[in-house]
C-alpha cells in the first residue's frame, strides 16, 4: 500500500480506501495501491470493500496526469483499464462502498466490481469523457457494454450523461443506495453474505460468466496502445 491507498485487515474481509486529495483522483499512485491491495486480499482469501473519502469516491483520472501529454494520457488510461481487467477477474468478491460522486475513472471502477452500494444525497455518478472533450476509449466502452443496458450505454457513454445516485441504479452503474451512515455496516453484511459463498466456485463462475468480457477487455486494450489517447481542447 502507500499513502493514496489504505488497507484495514478485518476477520472475513478488508477494506481498500483511495484517499487522494479533493477529487479523490485516480494517479499511479493510486494504481499501484490498488494492485497492491488487491494482491493482499487475494492472499488472504478476504472479500474486498473498496471505498473512497466521505462524500467522494474517485472523479476519475488525475487531470494533471492527462493534460501534461498524450503519452501520460495513454499510459495512465491503460494503466486505469488493466486494473479494471484485474478487479473483473480477481479471485475474491469486490464490493464498493460508493462513498459519493464516482466520475469518469470513479464510475468504471463500479461497473469493475461485483456489487457496489451508493449513498443517498446529491451526488454525480456517470461516464463524462465526452463532455471533456474525451473520445471514449477502447476498453472504457466495453467495460460499459458489459455492465449498462443498450439505452444507458448509448446515454451513459455517448452523451456523457450523469446521474444521482438513485437513477445510477436504474442505468447499472449502482446495485443499491442507502443513508451515508448505513454505507459500511451495509457493505460489512454484504461482504458476510459473500463470504459465505464457496469462494472457488464464485471465482471460477465468474470467469466463466465474464470470459467473453474479459477476452473483449483485453482486446480492447491493445486497440487504445495503438490510439491517440488524449483530452480536446
Amino acid at each position: 500500500m502507500n499513502e493514496f491507498v489504505t488497507y484495514q485487515s478485518e476477520e472475513n474481509y478488508a477494506i481498500i480506501t483511495i484517499n487522494n486529495g479533493k477529487a479523490n483522483a485516480i494517479s499511479h499512485e493510486v494504481i499501484d495501491g490498488l494492485n497492491i491491495s488487491l494482491g493482499k486480499a487475494e492472499k488472504e482469501n478476504k472479500v474486498v470493500i473498496l471505498t473512497g473519502q466521505t462524500g467522494i469516491f474517485s472523479a476519475g483520472f488525475d487531470l494533471k496526469v492527462m493534460t501534461e501529454s498524450p503519452e501520460s494520457a495513454k499510459e495512465l488510461v491503460i494503466k486505469g483499464s488493466q486494473i479494471s481487467h484485474r478487479m473483473l477477474s480477481l479471485s475474491q468478491p469486490i464490493i464498493v462502498a460508493c462513498s459519493g460522486h464516482a466520475i469518469a475513472k470513479g464510475a468504471f471502477l463500479l461497473l469493475s466490481s461485483d456489487y457496489r452500494i451508493g449513498v443517498e444525497g446529491d451526488f454525480k455518478i456517470g461516464l463524462n469523457e465526452v463532455m471533456i472533450g474525451m473520445t471514449m476509449h477502447h476498453a472504457g466502452i466495453t467495460i460499459a457494454k458489459a455492465r449498462l443496458s443498450e439505452v444507458y450505454l448509448n446515454r451513459s457513454v455517448n452523451n456523457a450523461e450523469i446521474y444521482n445516485p438513485k437513477d445510477a441504479v436504474k442505468a447499472g452503474f449502482l446495485d443499491l443506495v442507502v443513508p451515508e451512515n448505513h454505507l459500511l455496516p451495509t457493505a460489512i453484511k454484504v461482504a458476510g453474505m459473500f463470504s459465505k459463498l464457496n469462494k472457488k466456485a464464485h471465482a471460477t463462475t465468474k470467469l466463466k460468466v465474464r470470459k467473453q468480457h474479459l477476452l473483449d477487455l483485453e482486446k480492447a486494450i491493445e486497440l487504445d496502445l495503438l490510439s491517440d489517447i488524449s483530452i480536446n481542447s
